[in-house]
């Protein structure tokens, strides 16, 4: 046993668990699975299996479900033993709480009344995802997963086109497939791109490449296993408003309205209906 019992303090302690090797847990999670008065959990059999394998005793405790359709009643009864001075420890099904799986209300709850609110921290799909796509990590969006729709789908990922940081998704091994053909439609078929699959597994694979090249490969072959897809920034370049007003003000000075808009607009590769707005303020002012 690589775990003690500790005295915790009333309240409620978030557990990050494995997001596949079992080993990967930390040894101060298993002191605090070890040592909270109440344990709740998104999936009871997978956090009881978790602790049969690292040699923690339920011991007489009491063991909550708590997910998406556990209602009001369960988050109350665990508010109500942390008042009592309980310590409640929470996990989810893989990885940290929250993150694109239950416990924000409860979170929330507690953070409301003033209790204690602390986490044990531990793995991360999409840290580890980050990690291992070959894509910049400065900046990046986590989206979650997309609409199971395809125009939804779509009108989601458009909407994402120009944030300035890797994207990171969740995805079915079932949708993988039509997301990457969806992706490459809407962001561009040549961005750089990864997919993440059964990580910290015994099958941990990455494939690199563009979405095109990865829509390619993944077309009618759907991978088994939980699936991390991580697309790169839009690098197509921007192009400044002091740039394009600087410009057109210069064209303007010396060529009709017409033919500065026309030049302007193919110079920086702008639509003429918005070079042109812009043109007919310059003028008014």
């Amino acid at each position: 046993m690589n775990f003690q019992k500790v005295a915790l303090s009333a309240g409620l302690y978030f557990i990050g668990v494995p997001i596949g090797t079992a080993r990967d847990i930390t040894l101060r999670a298993l002191d605090v699975l070890a040592s909270a008065d109440v344990l709740a959990a998104e999936d009871t059999r997978s956090l009881r299996r978790l602790m049969d394998i690292h040699g923690v005793p339920l011991a007489g405790r009491s063991l909550v479900a708590l997910h998406d359709h556990s209602g009001a009643g369960v988050t109350e009864r665990l508010i109500r033993a942390i008042e009592e001075g309980r310590s409640v420890a929470y996990a989810s099904e893989a990885g940290m709480p929250l993150i694109a799986d239950p416990g924000f209300e409860l979170s929330r709850a507690v953070g409301q009344t003033g209790h204690l609110l602390t986490c044990a921290p531990g793995p991360s799909a999409i840290l580890t995802a980050l990690v291992l796509a070959g894509l910049p990590t400065d900046a990046f969006h986590f989206a979650g997963f997309l609409p199971s729709a395809k125009a939804a789908r779509r009108s989601a990922l458009e909407t994402l086109r120009d944030v300035p940081g890797t994207l990171v998704f969740y995805e079915s091994p079932k949708r993988l497939a039509a997301m990457l053909e969806d992706a490459q439609a809407a962001l561009g078929a040549t961005r750089s791109a990864a997919v993440c699959r059964e990580l910290t597994k015994k099958f941990e694979e990455t494939r690199r490449g563009t979405l095109r090249e990865l829509a390619e490969a993944y077309a009618g072959n759907a991978p088994k296993g939980e699936v991390v897809v991580l697309i790169d920034r839009n690098r197509s370049e921007t192009i400044s408003e002091d740039n394009l007003r600087g410009d057109l003000e210069g064209a303007l000075e010396r060529m009709s309205m017409r033919d500065a808009v026309d030049m302007v607009s193919k110079a920086h590769k702008l639509p003429r209906r918005q070079v042109y707005q812009l043109a007919l303020e310059l003028s008014k002012g």
